[in-house]
């Protein structure tokens, strides 16, 4: 099993759909006990969080968002994690909306803060 995401911050590593999560857009996990949430925002986000669980190497999730366009939407994701070879950790994700059509693939990734980049 990949390490723990607890205190990890995660970034996409390519914009989605306008006015959806982006390469902006930071994600703060938390984990204990095979429970796991986050909070998020940047790019067209105001906040954003997503609260589930970790069985294993898979993560299965709600999130619910606020937009600066002053929308909410909220969906489900089941994520796949993934430790690279670098030993930061990646997140592939399959998700859909559950208050609006749409869903996809994603994949984010940890970055190092102190450059703000995953390399």
């Amino acid at each position: 099993m990949a390490r723990s995401l607890d205190g990890l911050v995660l970034a996409p590593v390519a914009d989605q759909a306008p006015g959806q999560v982006g390469t902006r857009t930071r994600f703060t996990y938390h984990e204990k006990d095979g429970v796991i949430w986050a909070e998020y925002a940047g790019g067209d986000v105001v906040r954003g969080h997503l609260v589930g669980r970790r069985e294993g190497d898979r993560l299965d999730f709600r999130y619910v968002q606020l937009k600066h366009d002053g929308t909410t939407s909220s969906g489900h994701c089941v994520s796949a994690v993934v430790e690279l070879a670098d030993g930061r950790v990646r997140l592939e994700e399959t998700w859909q909306w559950e208050s609006q059509a749409g869903s996809g693939t994603s994949v984010v990734e940890q970055i190092h803060e102190k450059c703000g980049t995953g390399h």
